[in-house]
C-alpha cells in the first residue's frame, strides 16, 4: 500500500486524523492522502476550547494545529465541511453526504466522539450547551458574555474535567458558578478520594458553589430568556447559561453500519487495526480489548497522537504499537494536573509532598506495582512517573512518599 497509485482516506480531521496523515508522509508514503473534516476549519487544538478560547486569551492562529499551506506542502488534501454518510467495504469506497464518492486502498477512521445530551434539557434551546467543537466553544463564550452583561450565573452539569475547566474559566470572568454533580464527589471515576476532595476545596475557595447528589427534573427556558433548573425535590435555581459535561459516546455508527466490529467504540488492536482489512481507527472513537478481556477507552490528546501514528504504520505493514504509559492533563485556574498511568484497581495510595502547598503527587499501587501517579504542579514527578510506569519499574510506597528519596535513580538502577 505504498505505491504512488495508492489512496488513503482519513475520516476525521482532528488530532488523530492529522497525526495519521503526517505519519504517512514522514514514512515516505507516495500515494494520495485525503483528509475529510466535517468542520469548516483546518485541524485545531481542542484542549483550549474549555479554557483560553473561552476567555479570549487565544486567537485563531494559536488554536490551529496546521494551516492550509502546511498541509498543501505535505500533499495532504484537506476537504472541509465533508460529512461521510457511508462506507462500502466491498468496493472500498466512502460516500459523502453531498453525493461524492472516494475509493480508497486504505482507510483511517478518526471520527472522534459526541457529548452526551441531558434529556431533562430538551426544551431549553440555546441556553444549554455541550462542548466538543470550536462552534460549541464559540456558543459557550457568547453565553458567558451574556452572563457577564446580564449579571446572571452559570450552571455546570457534571463535575468532570470539561465541566471543571469551563467553571474555572467562567470564574476568571467574574461569573458566579454552580456545579451540579450527580455523584457524591468530583471526578469520582478518575481521582482518588483525597484528590477529589482537594479539587472540591479548590473550586469552593474560588467562589464556586458545588452541589453533590444533584437530581435534575427539568431545565427550561423562561419568557425572559433565562434557564430555570428544577430539581426533583421541587426547588429551582436560575442561570444565564447551562453547560452540560456528562461524558461522550464514541462516533462508531459509520463503522457499525459497515460491518466493522464495535463495542461502545470501534474495536482495535494495539496497532489500530479493526476487524476489516485495510481499515484502521484512532482516537476517541476507538476501544481496545486488553489481554484480560476487558475493554479500554482512552480520551486524550496523547492517545489520539499515538494511535494515529500506530494506525498509519499499520496501513504501511509495520507494527508499531504504543508502549508508553497513558497520560493526561487538566488546567484549572493556576493548577496543572498531570496524570500518568491508570489508577483503576489501585489498592494503595500515598502522598508525596504537601497538598496545602499546591505542589504534590499521589502515587497509586496495585499490590506492590506502581500503576499511576497524579501530580499537581509537579512536572518533574510526572515525567519520572511516565518513565517508571512505562518501563514497569516500581518504587516502594515508602520510597514514593519520601520526598528526600530520588525516584529518578530507580531508572538508572534498572537500566
Amino acid at each position: 500500500m505504498t505505491g504512488a497509485d495508492s489512496h488513503i482516506v482519513i475520516i476525521g480531521a482532528g488530532q488523530a486524523g492529522l497525526q495519521a496523515a503526517e505519519t504517512l508522509r514522514s514514512e515516505a508514503f507516495e500515494g494520495r492522502i485525503t483528509l475529510l473534516g466535517a468542520e469548516p476549519y483546518a485541524p485545531y487544538q481542542r484542549p483550549p476550547l474549555s479554557k483560553s478560547w473561552l476567555t479570549d486569551n487565544l486567537d485563531a492562529d494559536q488554536l490551529a494545529l496546521r494551516d492550509y499551506s502546511v498541509l498543501e506542502r505535505k500533499q495532504i488534501d484537506l476537504w472541509t465541511r465533508a460529512s461521510v454518510s457511508a462506507i462500502d467495504v466491498r468496493s472500498q469506497s466512502v460516500l459523502l453526504h453531498d453525493g461524492r464518492a472516494l475509493t480508497y486502498t486504505g482507510l483511517v477512521l478518526a471520527t472522534g466522539a459526541t457529548p452526551r445530551q441531558l434529556p431533562q434539557a430538551r426544551d431549553a434551546g440555546d441556553l444549554v450547551c455541550t462542548l466538543r467543537s470550536r462552534a460549541d466553544s464559540d456558543a459557550i463564550a457568547q453565553g458567558l458574555r451574556s452572563c457577564v452583561r446580564r449579571e446572571l450565573p452559570l450552571v455546570v452539569v457534571g463535575g468532570g474535567f470539561i465541566g471543571l475547566e469551563v467553571a474555572a474559566s467562567a470564574r476568571k470572568l467574574g461569573i458566579a458558578v454552580t456545579i451540579l454533580e450527580a455523584a457524591p464527589r468530583l471526578l469520582e471515576r478518575v481521582l482518588s478520594q483525597d484528590l477529589s476532595d482537594w479539587y472540591a476545596r479548590l473550586h469552593a475557595d474560588r467562589g464556586t458553589t458545588l452541589i453533590f447528589g444533584a437530581r435534575i427534573a427539568e431545565i427550561r427556558k423562561t419568557s425572559n430568556h433565562v434557564a430555570e433548573v428544577e430539581f426533583v425535590d421541587g426547588h429551582c435555581i436560575v442561570a444565564g447559561l447551562v453547560v452540560v459535561g456528562i461524558g461522550v459516546t464514541a462516533n462508531d455508527q459509520l463503522a457499525r453500519d459497515a460491518g466493522i466490529a464495535c463495542e461502545a467504540g470501534i474495536i482495535v488492536d494495539a496497532c489500530g487495526r479493526t476487524s476489516v482489512p485495510n481499515i484502521v481507527a484512532a482516537g476517541d472513537c476507538t476501544v481496545r480489548r486488553l489481554s484480560d478481556g476487558t475493554m479500554l477507552r482512552l480520551e486524550s490528546v496523547q492517545n489520539a497522537v499515538e494511535q494515529g501514528r500506530s494506525a498509519a504504520h499499520a496501513l504501511l505493514g509495520v507494527d508499531k504499537p504504543s508502549l508508553g504509559a497513558p497520560w493526561f492533563w487538566s488546567d484549572q485556574y493556576d493548577m496543572k494536573l498531570q496524570i500518568a498511568g491508570l489508577s483503576r484497581g489501585a489498592d494503595t495510595h500515598v502522598l508525596r509532598g504537601d497538598m496545602e502547598s499546591h505542589s504534590f503527587s499521589i502515587y497509586h499501587f496495585r499490590e506492590t506495582r506502581l500503576v499511576a501517579v497524579d501530580s499537581i504542579n509537579a512536572a518533574r514527578d510526572h515525567m519520572i512517573a511516565r518513565d517508571l510506569i512505562g518501563r514497569q519499574i516500581s518504587p516502594t510506597a515508602q520510597q514514593a512518599c519520601d520526598t528526600a528519596f530520588n525516584l529518578a535513580k530507580l531508572r538508572t538502577a534498572q537500566a
